[in-house]
């Protein structure tokens, strides 16, 4: 573990670190080649598999970038989060979990069998596919416009500027999902979905397709680290509430159906994409000894080579190491 963490001044600190995470991202930058971009959308294979970047921000200030962190990439199922979120402060939490659940599913995210197999009364959770279409469905508005506009101004809160939407993985996406079109039209079938069935899927793909940096999702980590409060103005974006909700979720679900091992081995709330992004939200820890980041922080990870469950196979071995070496783990 890395100490003496008191004996260091602000940019000392950081540049310590700095050479710590550079040394680590080279080391990981090989394993990228274990996985495989993402195949199902035909953009997302123009990919480069051996980019690997991350970005750490945290609430003491210290800002820490590696690897290729200037590259923009789409959310993919990080979305979930925020649409969800949305939801919660659009129509209560306790509308929104009257009809989404909030447990594992122990499937694939785009699994839709369990749905019919085990007859559920509603979604597992809001971070599998069925669940983020159903949520997607609650959202307020009639058009993919109106319903996605609260998603883009909450980021832009966050962020301090409103991100585009990738139209390339867009129309890509929309022309070439057809799994999710199968769980639209089986969650219209059994009474599900709230909005029409084209609005709710446009607005799945776009949200999706919401383009973002490293740095986007470490700030947003941060900010729910930070139970939705901004540390710089103190301004309270995210409802306490619903950003321990949305925390408690990505610990339990956000990695897909490896959500067990990462909340075993790296243990800090977090949500991965099949672009190969990774948000993770380190919230404060207590701890006898000086470590980096002990008043919370937040992460973006980019390393487009998946593993077979769909998350960043490089990107999850360095979150590890991180987490190990200067013990992240909530636990």
């Amino acid at each position: 573990m890395v100490q003496g963490i008191a004996n260091w001044n602000t940019e000392q600190t950081e540049e310590w670190l700095q050479s710590y995470v550079d040394d680590w991202v080279a080391f990981y930058r090989k394993h990228t080649t274990d996985g495989e971009v993402a195949s199902y959308i035909p953009v997302l294979q123009e990919a480069d598999p051996d980019n690997l970047g991350i970005t750490i921000i945290g609430k003491n200030g210290i800002t820490i970038r590696s690897g290729d962190d200037s590259i923009p990439f789409t959310m993919q199922s990080i979305s979930k989060v925020l649409s969800f979120i949305v939801g919660c402060m659009e129509r209560g939490v306790a509308y929104m979990l009257d009809r989404v659940d909030v447990e594992p599913a122990g499937e694939a995210f785009n699994s839709i069998i369990h749905l019919e197999m085990k007859q559920v009364k509603k979604p597992f959770n809001p971070l599998i596919n069925a669940g983020a279409i159903t949520v997607t469905s609650l959202l307020e508005g009639k058009t993919s416009d109106e319903k996605l506009k609260p998603i883009l101004e909450l980021l832009e809160d966050m962020l301090g500027y409103r991100p585009a939407i990738n139209v390339e993985v867009y129309e890509s996406e929309r022309d070439s999902s057809m799994r999710n079109r199968a769980i639209g039209y089986y969650l219209l079938e059994v009474g599900f979905l709230e909005s029409d069935l084209n609005i709710t899927l446009e607005t799945y793909f776009k949200q999706c397709s919401i383009e973002v940096t490293m740095d986007d999702l470490a700030r947003i980590g941060m900010i729910l680290a930070n139970d939705g409060e901004d540390p710089d103005t103190q301004e309270e974006i995210i409802p306490r509430q619903v950003a321990r909700i949305a925390k408690a979720l990505m610990l339990t679900c956000g990695m897909y159906d490896a959500s067990g091992k990462f909340a075993t081995y790296v243990g800090i709330p977090a949500k991965s994409g099949v672009s190969g992004g990774i948000l993770a939200a380190v919230p404060p820890r207590v701890r006898e000894e000086e470590l980096p980041f002990l008043d919370g922080c937040g992460i973006g990870v980019y390393g487009p080579a998946l593993d077979d469950k769909g998350n960043s196979i490089a990107g999850i071995r360095l979150l590890r190491h991180i987490a190990k070496q200067w013990d992240l783990s909530i636990f």
